[in-house]
């Protein structure tokens, strides 16, 4: 039984994932928004569900090294797996003008947290500024993704409410799918005796980001290649202000001090160097992407 639920759980993520690129993409066909737009909000705040809820209940069960740990690990492999194995597949060719401003978004959001964290707690104050922060972004973001013409030669849904139906079930997949493959996955691990501490640093660390996989690996097959990247950023920001910040409004988070003085290294390394392979090679390359993967194994050796 566990093993059938680890192929539901997969097929259900597979499945969640194109109805979530495939609907996304007609809404932003539809209202005239930029591709980006939409994996920067709509696509990269719901698949970052999965780690709203974790942190939050984390929080409330006096948990902070799991409500923090989840963020940051999170961003983590959202840049060097996600999109590492993304460009793999599809190379990301993105001008750094279409970038810079959610770029630099992601690196502000970075600072902030970890001048938080060297504080030793995530207040329900810092809550708010964190908060503000989201809202900064999520104006900018509007502003500028508006008023785009749709693509021609794509595909249609016909009315209009299919699309929102099809983005809607696609999250709903997602959640569902992540949360059977990570208990199942869970347990066949403990089965062939691996430690805790490694179904930890892989299964449950990124497990909460496989619905950020699953969609910026479809959409990387689908050449939505702008779907793909703002996934990803759009996720890491919503992680470090959306997530932080209502987890901390919810209960202060204590932090503790390898966050700052050792995790939030990677954060900002991972961060600081995916605007400059941006920047540099107009997107990511599968070189970039190789690169990536590599400095992925690199960080579970060190924390292992």
């Amino acid at each position: 039984m566990t093993y059938f639920m680890f192929v539901v759980g997969l097929v259900i993520l597979v499945a969640g994932g194109e109805f979530l690129v495939r609907g996304a993409s007609a809404i932003a066909r539809a209202f005239h928004l930029s591709p980006l737009l939409i994996g920067l909000t709509i696509v990269g705040f719901g698949t970052s569900a999965p780690e709203l809820i974790v942190s939050v209940q984390a929080a409330l069960a006096g948990q902070p090294g799991i409500a923090i740990g989840n963020v940051i690990g999170s961003n983590i492999s959202n840049i060097l797996l996600i999109l590492g194995v993304s460009a793999l597949i599809a190379p990301l060719i993105i001008p750094g003008r279409k970038l810079w401003r959610d770029l630099g978004f992601m690196l502000g959001a970075t600072a902030i947290v970890w001048t938080m964290l060297l504080n030793g707690q995530i207040t329900r104050t810092d809550g708010l500024i964190l908060i503000a922060g989201l809202v900064a972004f999520l104006t900018t973001a509007f502003i500028s993704g508006s008023g785009h013409p749709p693509e021609s030669g794509t595909e249609t849904f016909g009315p209009n409410w299919k699309p929102w139906i099809m983005t809607g079930a696609g999250l709903v997949g997602l959640v569902i799918g992540a949360r059977l493959l990570v208990d199942s996955a869970t347990s066949i691990a403990r089965d062939f005796g691996i430690s805790e501490a490694v179904i930890g640093l892989t299964i449950v660390a990124v497990g909460t980001s496989l619905p950020e996989m699953a969609t910026s690996v479809i959409a990387a097959f689908r050449k939505h290649t702008e779907i793909s990247v703002g996934n990803i950023v759009g996720s890491n920001i919503f992680n470090l202000f959306g997530i932080l910040g209502i987890t901390a409004l919810v209960a202060p988070i204590p932090a503790e001090a390898r966050f700052a003085a050792i995790d939030m290294w990677w954060v900002t390394a991972s961060s600081v160097g995916l605007a400059v392979v941006a920047f540099a090679l107009g997107g990511l390359p599968r070189i970039a992407g190789a690169g990536l993967l590599v400095a992925y194994g690199a960080y579970l050796f060190f924390i292992g």
